[in-house]
């Protein structure tokens, strides 16, 4: 499944064609991705305005007038692609061509904009991907929302947040931190990648964070410092583009090239001064990389 950093960069990559533009025609060819398509989809969002793409955790959200907004999960292999109509220009810098099979392309949105009129294509040759459509207003109530602890990016992660979540528990600290109510967005490529610039096993329980009085200990900020450094990095790399996974202009994501643990089985440590070797394990159906020599 795409991450938060692929997500974040599907939406800048959108927002030059999406924001501003009027939706002239919503194009559906199939009934439906993962789950059926909302009811009178098209009808309820053709000629009003796209004021803004958000995100939240994995998420892409398109709001439009009318407090209305698309939801839409990218599943395992959905993408977006933007072309232009003869004679417009496409806004941004997203000229390259990508390979598709348009067979698979399941919703096209017909965007009206002062230079032509733009298309954004949505991909999905597996179909896990879905759209759903709500109110902007009640997006809190959304079952996949609800809980959503706070965005990696955000302000409210700090080390106090974290060590609240982490007192007195036993749970192993990669499973915590993959937990979408202590930390929305945040996946296992992230999470790995930031034990391993902090240090710290994702084996260990999360309680030995936190002193006796609920205080974090300067393990946990740095830790917290890392997931920010890592989400960040992330996003300027333009994601990890791992199997499916596309931007929106067609290029790959590159912070794959930058990986200094994941799907580095067997291999040397790249901590400066560490002999040890990245192994692999397995944590809760999950495959965990890490060194056991240097992440404590």
């Amino acid at each position: 499944m795409p991450e938060l950093p692929e997500v974040e960069t599907v939406r800048r990559g959108l927002a030059p064609a999406m924001e501003g533009a009027r939706l002239q025609r919503l194009e559906l060819r199939r009934p439906d991705l993962r789950f059926p398509l909302p009811r009178d989809f098209a009808a309820r969002v053709e000629g009003r305005r796209i004021l803004a793409l958000s995100r939240r955790a994995k998420y892409l959200l398109i709001d439009f007038e009318d407090d209305l907004t698309i939801i839409a999960h990218l599943g395992m292999s959905g993408s977006f692609r933007i072309e232009a109509e003869e004679g417009a220009n496409l806004p941004g810098v997203f000229h390259h061509e990508r390979s598709k099979d348009e067979k698979h392309d399941h919703v096209v949105f017909h965007l009206d904009r002062p230079e032509g009129v733009v298309r954004v294509v949505y991909n999905d040759p597996r179909r896990f991907g879905f759209m759903e459509l709500m109110a902007r207003s009640e997006l809190d109530t959304y079952p996949a929302f609800r809980d959503l602890g706070p965005e990696p990016v955000g302000n409210r992660l700090s080390a106090d947040y974290l060590a609240t979540r982490f007192a007195g528990r036993s749970q192993p600290l990669k499973s915590a931190l993959l937990d979408q109510k202590v930390i929305a967005g945040l996946g296992n490529i992230y999470v790995c990648e930031a034990l391993w610039r902090s240090h710290l096993s994702p084996t260990r329980k999360v309680s030995t964070l936190v002193t006796a009085k609920g205080r974090p200990k300067a393990e946990l900020a740095v830790l917290t410092d890392a997931i920010r450094e890592v989400i960040a990095d992330a996003i300027q790399a333009g994601g990890s583009s791992l199997r499916d996974h596309i931007q929106a202009d067609g290029t790959l994501g590159y912070f794959q090239h930058s990986f200094r643990t994941y799907d580095r089985e067997g291999k040397p440590c790249l901590s400066d001064g560490c002999q040890g070797t990245v192994e692999r394990i397995v944590q809760s159906g999950r495959s965990t990389f890490y060194c056991r020599a240097c992440q404590k």
